[in-house]
């Protein structure tokens, strides 16, 4: 299974007689991807500024919003059996598509280094608290080799191998445990009756909640290639993402407005309140979403130059590694969420492109270097984009930015065709 991964570049379409993964599987990606501490974390800053009945509405809302969208990317995938970037090739023409290659890339890079920082960060925490003893050095090292070792085998063999043999059943046993101390722990009734303190608009927080689940658009058809049928890898990514998203920022925002707010009392709060063990499960568990940035880097590289995915692997493990031992890599997450945001209005051209331009038929790649009506929708949609988030920050603009930039590709593409 490891080397299937290694056989198709991102260019090249997997063969439908060689697709292994069914709805379970992406299932069990998806639910283990939709877990983790940064989840927990973005769960706890929708409170207090909006009461947690609110903060619960607000996840419900982004998270369905997002998912649907997620998984329709997915069904790109299964459809051309080509990578997220290759993919791009045929909605913004090969050269077009190198700009989104390089800048995600660079994102994965950064927020492969802080899955590290925050899973060695919590850790040690833990075992400070549990042994008296500190090495931040070796928890770098361990996440980070074994983060690299599971992207250099592949998605395959990490999903069969790792994640359906014991990986998820160790999920649902952590978060299982952390919802119990929740209950027994705390009146959830009394959290439920507190009043928001009206910092965030509910807008504002389905905007956070729906960044979620869109962080992965570029991602998924990394995954979803390997996919028997597109129906199978939707219905499996909606509903693994849609379950674990809802539980885990549910569980981070009671937990965080149970502890006072703030997301070092979170961690603390987690593990004082008996969660201590499920908690180091999770940040276990936090190696695939490492996994996941290290491997679709070195996909979307493989697109740009003539090195085979498992070599880039090593790479940019190595480097994520190194900048999470060296980097403050803090100053720089203002610049990785700007990179972040330019995604959202680009799937707004892709799915429009595929499902309603053509119609899900993209078989052979454009030899268009440029297709320019894309590239311009996507140019709008960013400048939507930044230009909601400064002026009306309440409404929130990820899902207007999308739906910008998808109109915007329509309408050209039609004076195109009249042209």
């Amino acid at each position: 299974m490891a080397q299937l991964d290694d056989t198709y570049d991102p260019l090249t379409p997997v063969p439908q007689d060689r697709r292994a993964f069914g709805a379970f599987d992406a299932f069990s990606l998806w639910f283990s991807l939709g877990i983790g501490l940064l989840v927990l974390q973005a769960g706890a800053f929708l409170v207090p500024g909006l009461s947690l009945a609110a903060a619960f509405g607000a996840i419900v809302t982004g998270t369905l919003l997002g998912v649907l969208l997620l998984a329709a990317a997915g069904v790109v995938g299964a459809d051309t059996g080509l990578s997220a970037i290759g993919s791009l090739r045929l909605s913004l023409g090969a050269r077009g598509a190198a700009i989104p290659a390089v800048l995600n890339a660079v994102q994965l890079t950064g927020w492969g280094a802080f899955e590290i920082i925050a899973m060695r960060d919590s850790a040690d925490a833990l075992a400070k608290q549990t042994f008296g003893v500190s090495s931040p050095l070796l928890w770098t090292l361990l996440f980070g080799g074994l983060a690299t070792a599971l992207a250099i085998l592949g998605p395959v063999s990490f999903v069969r191998r790792f994640l359906r043999a014991w990986g998820l059943w160790l999920l649902l046993a952590g978060a299982s445990w952390l919802t119990w101390r929740l209950l027994a722990d705390h009146d959830v009734g009394a959290l439920l009756a507190k009043a928001g303190t009206g910092e965030m608009s509910f807008g504002a927080g389905v905007d956070l909640v729906v960044a979620m689940p869109l962080s992965w658009l570029p991602l998924i058809a990394d995954y979803t290639r390997f996919g028997r049928s597109p129906g199978g890898m939707f219905r499996g990514s909606a509903a693994g993402y849609l379950l674990a998203n809802i539980w885990f920022m549910g569980l981070g925002a009671a937990y965080a407005l149970a502890a006072g707010g703030g997301e070092g009392v979170l961690l603390t709060a987690l593990a004082a309140s008996g969660g201590g063990i499920a908690l180091l499960l999770i940040v276990i568990d936090e190696t695939d979403n490492t996994f996941a940035d290290i491997h679709s880097a070195a996909i979307s590289t493989a697109t740009l130059v003539p090195l085979k995915p498992a070599h880039l692997a090593l790479g940019f493990g190595a480097l994520c590694t190194l900048i999470a031992l060296l980097a403050p890599l803090a100053r720089y997450e203002g610049f990785l969420l700007l990179i972040g945001s330019v995604f959202a209005p680009l799937f707004g051209v892709v799915l429009t492109d595929h499902f309603v331009v053509r119609r899900r038929k993209a078989a052979v790649l454009s030899a268009t270097n440029l297709n320019l009506p894309g590239l311009a929708a996507w140019a709008v949609g960013i400048a939507a984009y930044q230009a909601l988030s400064r002026l009306a920050p309440d409404i929130g603009a990820t899902l207007p930015a999308f739906a910008v930039a998808a109109v915007v590709y329509l309408g050209l593409h039609r004076l195109k065709a009249r042209a």
